[in-house]
Order: C-alpha cells, then structure tokens, then sequence
C-alpha cells in the first residue's frame, strides 16, 4: 500500500521496525510538483538508518535499486531520480546491472595498467616511426605468460609485497631465476611508469626492492651432449611443444619468434622469413631451414594459421606446462635449464661444427656492430644455410653416436 504523504519530515517520523529493514511506498506522492513512480520508497533498518529505493520488475524478476541515503539526499531530489530511473526501466534497460558493470569498470587492475603502459610506453612511437623499446614484443609476451595470470585481476590499490613475491616465486619455480628477475623489472618499469600518473597510487607501499634471484651475470647455460640427447628422447612424441623445443635448438631461433610462427612466413625454397615486426632487432631475417627442420614443421597438422597453435588456433603460449612436463620425461637426465639456453646451446654447437664465427651470429640475427655492421650488406643466405646444415648434423652426431640407439634426424632426399 502506497503512503501518499511525502515529506523531509514524515521520513524521519517513519517507524523503525525491530529487525531487519522495511520499505515504505511513495508510489503517486506529489512533491513540489513532481510525482513519485510506481516502485519509489524509503526503506528504514533497524538501525535507524534511512535510504530512497527503486523497486522494479524486469523479464520476470524483481530488482531493488538503492537511489541513495537520506539525508544526504532530499526527498525531492530522490524523486526525481527515480522518474529517470522508471522511463530507463520502462525502455527495458536494468539500472542495478549497469551500476553493477560500471562498478567494474572503474576498477584499476594490474593488467589494465600493463595494458596503458605498454601502449603508451613501451610501444608508443618516436620521431623515428619506430617504438620506444626494441623488445615491446618479448616484453609483452613475458608479462602475457608470467604476470597477467598470476596478478593481472587484482586491483592496484590493493596489490600487496606478498602478491609480488608469490609471483616472483612461481616464476622461478617453473621458468627459472632469470626468467623472474626480468618479469621483476618489466613490471616494476610499469609500476613506477603509473606510479607518476596517478596520485593515489603508492609504488613502496606496494613494492620493495626484490633482490635478483639468478646467481652472477650473464647466463652462460648450455645442454651437455648427455642433456641433448635425453631431449630428444623426451621429444619423440611429436606433441606440439616438443616439436617446437627440436626447432629451436635445430635453428637457434627466439622462443616468441618460433612459437608465434605463421605458415604464410615459409617459403617453398625452404626458407623462413621473419618480418622485421617480429623480429627482436626490428630487422627482416632469413632463416634457410635444413632438412632436419622442415620436418619437424611440416609433421605439424595445418589446423590454423600458426604452425605451432593451441586448441583455439591462436599460437602456442602454455610454455610453463610444456616444460613442466618435458623436464618430468627427462627425469634426473639433466640439471635444471630453460629454453633460452636452446638457443646459447645451438650456437655453441655451431662453433663446434666449424662454422665461422660471424656467420653464426648471423643465424641467430645478432646485430653486427662496427664497421662490418655499417658496410657489409650481404645477406648471407647461403652461408646461414650451410651453418644450419652444419647445425644439424651435429646433433644427428650427438644423438645417434656409434654406440647409440637414438634415430637419427630425418632429412629430405
């Protein structure tokens, strides 16, 4: 039943009831020449307290939309709140859902922070046409596997010492200390990059100063002979990581660079060719695959555009499992390593296979400095073939010595 008497006044006087709340109709009520719709009311809790309502029936269900507490709202302004809200009901729209998804909206996470800051920062374009940071895309893809997942919903007003250092030690746990000390600085770039945009935001209260967890400089790891031929044991059953682990240590290539592989980058002479988009040094690189290569591309299924995709076709990016379950294959076979060290490994097997020096740089597209990187224009192609042959050979060696009974690599007739 609708109490037709509305006033500053008759709200305070309204009853409080014993437990619980209860809500008062205005429905039809005049007030200063605006009349309260069906729905309006007051409600009173047991407390005392007392706040304007919006009750509503929408597709069957009924909704309650708190417009506000009196008397931080007055009786007229509650009113007229609640004729916009009835003509927006009346469209059929849900003002309690839209409040619930503005509500989520407005809240800062970390991946949106990651998001502003490698558009702004990282990828944001100088008067050279081309992006601040030479490794935006190694970048991205390392706080797309290791950090998002693990943080990337939280609120940043709420990010704690504790949810970095979880993180820092699930990342060392499964990808290793270098791994975790490089997300450590990506993020902390981009936590101090905010840190300068938005007042509220307290980057020491949020973050400390986390020690680096890998041991000396440079990491210098690089499989065994004994280490490379457990591999490719533990990669004989041709799932997709394991195929992509052979490719990177039979072509030396960047992890991203060959898991984000597309087949339109294979060319019929054997080659791949790595825009300079995706290249880590921005420049365009020739990869003439050996024998051995090509097969192991070519026994991946065409189900997409990547020669290395997931269930959803979208390039392979589930490396912690991957590895996970490779190092579970190769049991006590081998000391921890990552699979960045594929890559230091092939170029050390190269200079065991004779291949010069600056050529084997070459295949790994390392910039060359000096004057031979200013004046020497030559592509190589050739001369990279040779070393990825090289390359390969060497590793059928390793893994089919005399004594062995590993099968050797195929190689196109």
């Amino acid at each position: 039943m609708s109490d037709k008497r509305l006033s500053e006044e008759g709200i305070k006087r309204l009853p409080v009831p014993e437990t619980g709340n209860k809500v008062h109709y205005f429905a039809g009520a005049k007030l200063q020449g605006a009349v309260a719709p069906r729905g309006f009311g007051v409600r009173v809790t047991a407390a005392g307290a007392r706040s304007f309502v919006m009750n509503y029936r929408l597709q069957g269900r009924e909704y309650r939309y708190t417009i506000g507490t009196f008397p931080d709202w007055s009786a007229v302004r509650a009113v007229k709140e609640a004729r916009d809200l009835r003509q927006r009901i009346d469209r059929g729209e849900n003002p309690l859902e839209a409040r619930k998804a503005e509500a989520v909206e407005d809240v800062k996470t970390v991946d949106s922070v990651l998001d502003d800051w490698m558009r702004r920062h990282a990828r944001a374009k100088g008067k050279d046409g081309k992006e601040r940071l030479r490794s935006a895309d190694s970048i991205e893809s390392a706080l797309a596997r290791l950090v998002r997942p693990r943080i990337g919903r939280i609120d940043i007003y709420k990010l704690s010492r504790r949810n970095i250092a979880e993180m820092l030690d699930h990342i060392q746990d499964t990808a290793g200390p270098v791994a975790a000390d490089r997300a450590r600085s990506h993020f902390c770039a981009a936590l101090r990059w905010y840190a300068e945009r938005d007042d509220k935001f307290n980057i020491g209260h949020a973050v400390m100063r986390f020690k680096k967890r890998a041991e000396g400089g440079a990491r210098a790891r690089i499989l065994s002979d004994d280490e490379i031929r457990a591999l490719w044991a533990a990669t004989a059953a041709g799932d997709t990581f394991s195929a992509l682990c052979r490719l990177l240590l039979l072509t030396g290539q960047r992890r991203c660079e060959a898991s984000d592989m597309p087949w339109a980058e294979l060319g019929r002479d054997g080659t791949w060719v790595i825009p300079a988009g995706r290249s880590k040094n921005k420049r365009l690189h020739v990869v003439p695959l050996s024998g051995a290569a090509r097969a192991v591309i070519e026994a991946q299924p065409r189900a997409g555009d990547f020669v290395f995709s997931c269930s959803t076709g979208s390039p392979y990016a589930a490396f912690s499992r991957g590895k996970l379950a490779l190092d579970k294959a190769m049991g006590d076979s081998a000391q921890p390593w990552v699979l960045h060290d594929l890559r230091r490994t092939a170029r050390s097997l190269m200079s065991r296979a004779g291949v010069q020096p600056h050529i084997a740089e070459r295949v790994l597209n390392h910039t060359m400095t000096g004057v031979e990187g200013v004046y020497d224009r030559h592509d190589y192609t050739e001369e990279k073939r040779i070393a990825l042959e090289a390359l390969a050979g060497m590793i059928e060696r390793i893994i089919n010595p005399p004594a062995g009974n590993v099968l050797p690599l195929r190689r196109e007739g």
